[in-house]
């Protein structure tokens, strides 16, 4: 029987609040990340994702205090992500209450750190997310083709690096599971990158989580039919109630996707 697939809630966190945002920008304020946490909780979510969304830009560590609330209301995995340097970072924010960190630009800025948090944590605790843009490749009158870039710095900041390529390295250096999302899709909700994810997903072995994009229950659908994803994360599709994790869940019961109901 293959493994369920997961679904994963987002809390992008800027400030205490949660905040959803088009492509990285145009931010608002979508409410309590304490609030959001446990009521995704109680709806069935199988993780719940904190990303502290300016703290690397800002060159701060993630709001602990914030973060050590949502742990106590949630009895389910808790990534959290945003501003971890180093594994001193990484240490706090474990014991503040999260089972999983996620690193992108100190990852970009020391591969290093993805080993030595897999060898001090263990592999389960270590995802890396990757922010990609694509870059269209051509002139008008010919076809196109693109490449997909890594972007650090909460997608500020380009660095010529392959998005493919990167993955592959971040898998040999220990990561224990990949948190994909396309700034050309972030907060559009018209539906996931699918060329990205498939292109991701078929490179590595270890689980890849799509992200960006989603603004129905049928683009979680359509993710997982389509690609080789392990888990699909959410944000406005959840925040704005136009489902619950619950109604996802039973909607991909019902079209054949093994899901923990």
């Amino acid at each position: 029987m293959t493994l369920a697939k997961r679904i994963i809630p987002c809390l992008d966190v800027d400030a205490g609040n949660v905040v959803k945002g088009i492509n990285f920008s145009d931010v608002k304020i979508a409410g309590d990340p304490v609030f959001f946490a446990k009521k995704y909780t109680h709806e069935g979510a199988d993780e719940i994702v904190f990303l502290d969304i300016n703290a690397s830009h800002e060159g701060r560590e993630a709001l602990k205090t914030v973060i050590k609330e949502v742990a106590r209301v949630i009895n389910i995995p808790f990534t959290v992500g945003g501003g971890i340097r180093n594994l001193h970072d990484a240490r706090e924010i474990l014991l503040s209450g999260a089972d999983k960190v996620s690193i992108n630009t100190a990852a970009v800025k020391n591969p290093e750190l993805v080993s030595q948090l897999m060898n001090l944590f263990g592999k389960q605790c270590v995802v890396v997310a990757i922010d990609v843009k694509r870059h269209h490749v051509g002139h008008s009158t010919e076809k196109k083709s693109c490449w997909f870039e890594v972007r650090i710095l909460g997608g500020r900041e380009g660095t010529g690096i392959e998005a493919i390529e990167w993955a592959k390295k971040v898998e040999k250096l220990g990561a224990g599971e990949i948190l994909l999302t396309s700034i050309d899709k972030d907060g559009t909700e018209n539906g996931y990158d699918l060329e990205l994810i498939r292109a991701i997903s078929r490179a590595v072995r270890i689980p890849v989580i799509a992200s960006g994009g989603c603004g129905s229950q049928e683009h979680i659908l359509e993710v997982f039919r389509r690609t080789d994803v392990e888990a699909a994360l959410a944000a406005s599709i959840f925040h704005y109630e136009k489902a619950t994790v619950n109604s996802v869940k039973q909607y991909l019961n019902e079209n054949g996707v093994n899901v923990r109901i």
